[in-house]
């Protein structure tokens, strides 16, 4: 989506959807007072009203707008100047956004003070627009005949003062972010018959082509070759007809003596469980599963769109986990890639298996750092309900990395904990360990699991299980995939880069 930017006069700015941002107890002056001036005082009489209270993503539509050049008014709070974060005003714009691209060919235009609000300068403010310009209007419903949201035909972002420069650069990051995140909702939001290991990877190859990135695809033979014992187990119930790849697309944006950052993403592109069968309502979003997979190709994807002096290599491991005569079955005893004997407790823990011989593939091919995402167990949203991600950590340094790109991003990250007596609830009578650790601290042990295949190398697991997938619309947000971790593990990658 091409996003232009103006210094124009808000009064003066052509669209059908002029969107103007209101604080609580806003400043009648600058450009705000001249937009009131412009529209006869209809800003201060809606205020005197009450009618216009600037309460955060509280939208107030004007459809009547004479003396000035776009055809309608959209006002939306923005809360108190004193608390507006990233993360608030981002929720400000996508409701706006998501209100005036309900309509095909519509345009809009988002008017931004030039030296910003509170804690959001004018260049964030500006990024984070464009950012819900692309996703805002883009919803999870675009196999259906009237969807309900569509691109805006014409967008632009008018910044009153500042340095027109510095606003066209933060959109085109924006932009990029958001085409990227965009990338992960797409698929994450189609249904398994479209998204499954093969058809992941050509997708994957697709988007290394446009890029120039380089790409490796692993299938099933390749996968016995590297002796991914636990991956492959948690296939064999599909492998005769959507048989599993291990996908790596790497960027390659600083020397090759820099270090290597490897983004690994759990790729189950239909869970149903396996013999450990889920129920229908626990099945029914699990397209889902694949989120972390599709996440890590969203952000190596904006990583190299944005060119950050910076090595990253995305590891996606594909599978489907389904029921048949050859499934994996409980009892089982799997021989990871790197030696580590798993005693099978639980078919339906199956997405711990997969990142086990990935992340040790990553380990082996010279990953320098790792940050891995799944959408691992229903422990963590038990933890910490759908908004936050979990994160694991054997290196404190860096995880401290992460939650602070975390909070630059304006996404919600909290560190948990990663005790010794966790890693005893997976100790097997027949095995080196098992693939469960029992009911209590069912995140934590998960993680305990992961640690065991990345040896000495600084590592973050991110359990995406919550924030990964909303079940429902809101007005900030559509249903389905939400993208999240893509603008944190950006930041990340370019924190690592200076």
């Amino acid at each position: 989506m091409d996003i232009s930017t103006s210094d124009a006069a808000w009064k003066n700015v052509e669209c059908n959807w002029l969107v103007v941002g209101v604080t609580e107890s806003p400043d009648l002056s600058g450009p705000l007072g001249e937009l009131d001036t412009a529209l006869s005082g209809t800003i201060s009489r809606l205020i005197e009203a009450g009618d216009l209270k600037g309460k955060l993503a509280e939208l107030l539509p004007l459809h009547d707008a004479p003396g000035v050049a776009a055809d309608r008014v959209l006002f939306v709070g923005l809360g108190k100047s004193d608390e507006l974060t990233r993360a608030r005003f981002e929720k400000a714009a996508m409701s706006a956004v998501r209100k005036v691209s309900s309509k095909a060919d519509t345009s809009a235009a988002i008017c931004l003070l030039g030296s910003g609000i509170g804690a959001v300068s004018s260049s964030v403010a500006a990024e984070t627009a464009a950012t819900a310009i692309v996703v805002g209007s883009q919803g999870q419903d675009s196999l259906k005949a009237e969807p309900g949201h569509f691109p805006l035909a014409a967008a632009s972002i008018v910044v009153s003062d500042g340095d027109q420069s510095e606003t066209a650069a933060a959109v085109e990051r924006g932009t990029i972010l958001g085409e990227s995140i965009n990338l992960t909702r797409d698929l994450v939001n189609l249904p398994p018959e479209i998204i499954y290991p093969e058809s992941f990877a050509k997708r994957a190859q697709a988007v290394a082509a446009e890029l120039g990135l380089k790409v490796e695809v692993l299938g099933q033979s390749d996968l016995e070759a590297e002796k991914m014992g636990a991956l492959l187990a948690v296939s064999q119930g599909s492998s005769s007809d959507r048989g599993p790849r291990v996908v790596s697309v790497s960027y390659a944006g600083a020397g090759e003596d820099a270090p290597t950052l490897a983004i690994v993403g759990k790729g189950v592109t239909f869970d149903s469980g396996g013999l450990s069968l889920k129920t229908s309502d626990g099945m029914i979003t699990m397209k889902c599963d694949m989120a972390g997979a599709a996440t890590a190709l969203g952000a190596v994807a904006a990583i190299a769109r944005l060119k950050l002096p910076v090595n990253v290599v995305g590891y996606m491991g594909l599978v489907e986990n389904m029921v048949s005569a050859t499934s994996y079955k409980l009892g089982d005893i799997l021989t990871a890639r790197n030696g580590v004997t798993i005693e099978v407790q639980n078919t339906d823990a199956e997405g711990r298996l997969v990142l086990a011989d990935v992340l040790n593939y990553a380990v082996d091919k010279g990953a320098d750092k790792i940050v891995d995402l799944a959408t691992l167990t229903g422990a963590c949203v038990v933890a910490l309900g759908e908004e936050v991600t979990g994160a694991f950590t054997n290196d404190q340094e860096w995880c401290d990395t992460i939650t602070t790109a975390a909070a630059t991003a304006g996404e919600n990250i909290w560190q948990m904990p990663m005790f010794d007596h966790f890693g005893d609830l997976l100790k097997s009578d027949v095995a080196d360990c098992r693939n469960i650790g029992g009911r209590w601290g069912g995140a934590i042990s998960a993680a305990k699991f992961l640690e065991k295949f990345v040896e000495k190398t600084p590592w973050v697991h991110l359990d995406i299980a919550g924030p990964s997938f909303a079940s429902s619309n809101s007005s900030h947000r559509e249903g389905g995939s939400t993208g999240c971790m893509v603008r944190t593990l950006v930041e990340a990658a370019a924190s690592l880069a200076e």
